[in-house]
């Protein structure tokens, strides 16, 4: 059977992928610009057996995925900015706790309400460090309507099999443009769920320090265990253990780590010569690329870096194209005042200069601006 074209808001991608993933429960309340994943939802999971509720705020439904995953379902909650501040309270249990949920925050401009309908990206460090304390957390980063629904498939599979929240930065912009989508059929890309334990409910220990990932049974199973928001030891109940809090904290952060080649992706373009690298994501990435594409007309040896990972931050990939390349200059377009340049800059220190291009402009910003920025270190 053919696979299925489709033309599709990127929003609408986002749950197409959810859905593909075997997302069965949404939990959310609406906030633009995000709010016809929302919607989509609503449509959508009722017809595949699926349960939406639109929750009283955004507290609300970071708790209600967390409890859906509890239960055994896949979960998914969208929001924007001001959403995603509230979020972050329960988005650390769930670090903490090791409940597998996605969300997808569609940035906006901030702080505070900011601009509803202005594009940005400006919760790229938010969606790192937003809750308190060392804690893991995934985050990808796609750049067009047929990333969205792969990227999002992708979510779901690292959170199932890592036990660990996955973040979606889309933006206004790719967000609610609209291009085509190929939709695979099912059997086509692979699906993880969640590991299931073997051993007989008496001896299911939840929290096994000596394992990276543990199983995590459905409640209501055969399988009870405790969960708490404070640390806890191997049962899941609470602990006071200075010594079982430094172990379970580092087991739950060096997980994600251990597999970074699994987890994190990139897309290189140019690069293999490259003299000059520009490191972009989402729709930014969109007008490096033609700024590159440019610059090599004029002679420039310029190469796109773009991670659809962008936490855990691609640190070896940069490092590689470092080490393999005489690098003159990175040159960082992102629409805020340098959240990204500051991880770059950790990376590049001392061997090239970095450069930001810099934008809290409703539009994109422009392959003309960013093409002036490479011509400086050509």
């Amino acid at each position: 059977m053919a696979k299925k074209v489709d033309f599709m808001m990127g929003n609408h991608a986002v749950a197409e992928g959810a859905l593909y993933a075997g997302c069965k429960f949404f939990g959310g309340y609406p906030i633009t610009p995000s709010t016809e994943v929302a919607e989509r939802m609503a449509e959508r999971l009722p017809k595949v057996g699926g349960r939406f509720i639109q929750m009283e705020d955004e507290i609300a439904a970071m708790a209600s995925v967390i409890g859906a995953s509890l239960a055994g379902a896949k979960s998914l909650t969208a929001t924007s900015g001001p959403g995603f501040s509230l979020k972050q309270e329960n988005l650390g249990y769930a670090c903490l706790t090791e409940i597998p949920v996605v969300v997808v925050d569609v940035m906006r401009g901030g702080p505070s309400t900011g601009m509803p309908t202005g594009p940005s990206q400006s919760d790229i460090m938010q969606a790192k460090w937003g809750t308190h304390g060392d804690h893991p957390i995934i985050a990808v980063t796609p750049a067009s309507v047929q990333e969205q629904f792969d990227e999002t498939v992708r979510a779901f599979n690292l959170s199932e099999k890592y036990r660990c929240p996955v973040v979606v930065l889309t933006d206004a912009i790719i967000g609610q443009m609209m291009e085509s989508l190929t939709i695979p059929e099912k059997g086509d890309v692979e699906i993880v769920d969640r590991e299931m334990p073997t051993c007989k409910p008496e001896e299911f220990l939840p929290y096994d320090m000596s394992k990276d990932v543990n199983p995590l049974p459905p409640f209501g199973k055969g399988y009870r265990f405790h969960v708490t928001g404070l640390h806890y030891d191997e049962t899941g109940f609470p602990t006071n253990d200075p010594v079982l809090h430094t172990k379970n904290t580092k087991r739950i952060i060096e997980k994600l780590e251990k597999n970074y080649d699994d987890i994190v992706h990139v897309d290189e373009f140019m690069t293999d010569d490259a003299e000059v690298l520009v490191f972009a994501i989402g729709v930014s990435a969109r007008s490096a690329k033609h700024a590159v594409l440019e610059a090599r007309n004029n002679g420039i040896k310029a190469g796109l870096m773009r991670p659809l990972t962008i936490w855990p931050f691609p640190e070896k990939h940069l490092e590689k194209i470092l080490s393999q390349n005489n690098i003159k200059g990175i040159v960082v377009p992102e629409m805020n005042l340098g959240q990204m340049t500051l991880e770059v800059d950790k990376v590049a220190r001392g061997r090239c200069e970095v450069e930001g291009l810099y934008s809290l402009m409703v539009d994109p910003i422009l392959p003309a601006d960013i093409l002036e920025k490479i011509r400086r270190f050509a």
